[in-house]
């Protein structure tokens, strides 16, 4: 008698692991906004911090809204409730839309001697938050101009998500980051992103288009928000925007 067939190993690329990768990145994005903010937003209040003004607290709201959204559209993908995930997007998309108008708001604030707790952002680092806004704005309309395109569309939105990951990765308490600024939590971000690139373009043999422009533009804004926030057009810019 013949022996039963063994049903064929799942490959990378199948669609079960593939939902199972964006999940994971989708977790590991939510679990290092958590570390980052543990301590100045998500338990505040156990370490006895005074109230955060209402702007910074609304910036807050949004952004762990995206990022919970975010784990949750791609849970109801990888469990095929499409029908769902098409109606929350509307959600995401004014969720997005109200964080790149507060995002950029708060970080204008945060400059103003007297408006939080501690010392204010120093003027050339309003380029990190103002660049990481523009770059999570632009691809989130790409995602959702590309939405009837599901390999495009969530390529874009990981990317997205990954855009405003720096300032989460740079208050996690490990020393290396502190003490080395910008390059570390940039370079953290940007090891992630590559990660998933690669996982994406070795499962498919191929490079994703998305990923290709995305991700450039992604990992391109780093080094340019640094070396603008070093001229004197920026400073002169800034200290009008924050006057």
């Amino acid at each position: 008698m013949a022996a039963p067939a063994r049903p064929a190993p799942l490959s990378l690329a199948s669609p079960r692991r593939e939902r199972v990768f964006y999940l994971a990145a989708a977790v590991a994005s939510a679990g290092i906004v958590f570390v980052g903010f543990e301590h100045t937003w998500f338990l505040r209040f156990l370490y006895g911090l005074p109230p955060l003004p209402a702007l910074i607290a609304l910036h807050g709201v949004l952004f762990t809204a995206w990022v919970l959204l975010f784990v949750v559209q791609i849970g109801l993908v990888a469990n095929k409730r499409t029908d769902i995930h098409r109606r929350l997007g509307v959600a995401g998309g004014v969720i997005a839309a109200l964080m790149v108008i507060v995002g950029p708001l708060t970080a204008i604030a945060t400059t103003k001697p007297g408006y939080r707790p501690g010392p204010p952002t120093p003027l050339p680092f309003l380029t990190i938050p103002l660049f990481a806004m523009v770059v999570f704005g632009v691809l989130v309309l790409a995602a959702l101009w590309y939405r009837k395109r599901p390999d495009i569309h969530k390529r874009l939105m990981l990317l997205a998500t990954f855009a405003i990951l720096p300032a989460a990765v740079a208050r996690i308490p490990v020393a290396l980051i502190a003490k080395n600024g910008p390059p570390a939590f940039y370079g953290v971000t940007d090891l992630l992103l590559l990660a998933c690139v690669a996982f994406d373009t070795i499962a498919h043999r191929r490079l994703h288009p998305a990923y290709i422009l995305g991700g450039l533009f992604v990992i391109a804004s780093h080094p340019l928000s640094l070396v603008v926030s070093n001229t004197a057009a920026w400073m002169t810019f800034a200290q009008w925007l924050t006057r």
